[in-house]
């Protein structure tokens, strides 16, 4: 299939949602950095509220997927905003770095707490840090293996240290080296040779530990 454009895209899911359509937005990587990456297209799509939008716009998403494309997260626009909470690194990782594709702002009317941001940052490096730890010990001996935990793991983690340096009161860099590097300094790990799975396994746990010592010593 001829790859979709994120113009065609916008415009398919326009015709299919019609009035139903609250906000399309482009984000994330592909809104901070363009990317000739069909996997950086990350969308959000936000319909009015009930249950009729998924048969009108399913094949849309399909020919979207099949052209490599990541699925657009959907929501109706009550649960976006009353969401905040409980996805709140999401929520400040998509203001920071997006584009309207179509429809309205999301952004009017919603708050995002510290402390729900550090809660969630608590829960999430923890889990990530237990079960890192898990793949690591079953494979230590297979570096390929461990190279590709890192691999697919990295993105997510990426995501957390953004969220850091928020919650410290600092600008996350847009490039991911410059991201890795301020917040190395911050919290306390080698930035070089991130890739590398003990050095990475090393930058999730003091990043873990950094984001317990807030919860102690809050600003």
């Amino acid at each position: 299939m001829a790859r979709m454009t994120l113009d065609t895209f916008t415009s398919r899911v326009g015709e299919a949602l019609g009035p139903r359509l609250v906000t399309l937005v482009l984000y994330g990587s592909g809104a901070r950095e363009p990317s000739a990456d069909p996997a950086a297209l990350n969308t959000l799509l936000l319909v009015t509220d009930g249950s009729d939008f998924l048969g009108p716009v399913a094949t849309v998403i399909k020919d979207w997927s099949a052209a490599g494309h990541p699925p657009p997260i959907i929501m109706t626009e009550r649960e976006w905003r009353q969401s905040a909470d409980a996805f709140p690194i999401e929520y400040e990782d998509i203001r920071e770095a997006h584009r309207i594709l179509a429809g309205r702002d999301p952004w009017k009317g919603i708050t995002v707490r510290r402390e729900h941001v550090r809660r969630q940052l608590e829960h999430e490096l923890m889990g990530k840090l237990v079960h890192l730890r898990q793949a690591y010990v079953a494979d230590w001996n297979r570096p390929k293996r461990l190279a590709e935990v890192v691999r697919r793991t990295r993105a997510g983690f990426l995501t957390m240290l953004r969220a850091v340096l928020r919650l410290a009161g600092r600008t996350p860099p847009a490039a991911s080296p410059a991201l890795v590097r301020d917040a190395g300094a911050l919290i306390g790990f080698a930035p070089d040779g991130l890739t590398e799975p003990v050095a990475y396994l090393e930058a999730v746990t003091r990043t873990a530990e950094y984001v317990n010592r807030m919860e102690r010593n809050p600003s």
